[in-house]
């Protein structure tokens, strides 16, 4: 595969995100496709695995956030490994708190399917956005 159909496989795995179609999405991703999202004490935290790994998690992520990427994102390939950078604005539904995400996915496409996503997000605002008021102020 050349870097440029790996990029355009990645560029569309993302426009399918952005129109919610999980079919799309699970058409492009392998079977045993493997979602790491660093961190814990965070619903989606951890390793997500195979397509039913990946319908859990997109399931899991309409719950807990509310998203919106006011801009295209960057992507930047090398071999069979593309990374993704960007912006998006999105709220905690828990604690309906905004805050501003800058983000790097990290993806390996093998065989026309996303094998690998290493997702990497600013931590440090989902969790000042993820906390609850104190009701005994």
């Amino acid at each position: 595969m050349s870097i440029e159909e790996n990029t355009q496989i990645v560029k569309d795995f993302f426009a399918a995100l952005g129109r919610g179609d999980r079919q799309a999405l699970l058409a492009l991703s392998a079977d045993d496709i493997e979602w790491i999202i660093p961190g814990k004490d965070w619903t989606l935290a951890g390793t997500h695995r195979g397509h039913a790994g990946l319908s859990g998690l997109l399931q899991k992520a309409s719950e807990a956030t509310q998203i919106s990427s006011p801009a295209p994102p960057e992507f930047v390939a090398q071999g069979d490994r593309v990374l993704v950078i960007g912006f998006a604005e999105e709220m905690v539904m828990s604690t309906k708190k905004p805050f501003e995400d800058y983000w790097v996915f990290a993806i390996t496409v093998r065989d026309r399917k996303l094998t690998h996503i290493r997702e990497y997000i600013d931590t440090q605002a989902l969790a000042e956005a993820s906390k609850m008021e104190d009701s005994r102020t």
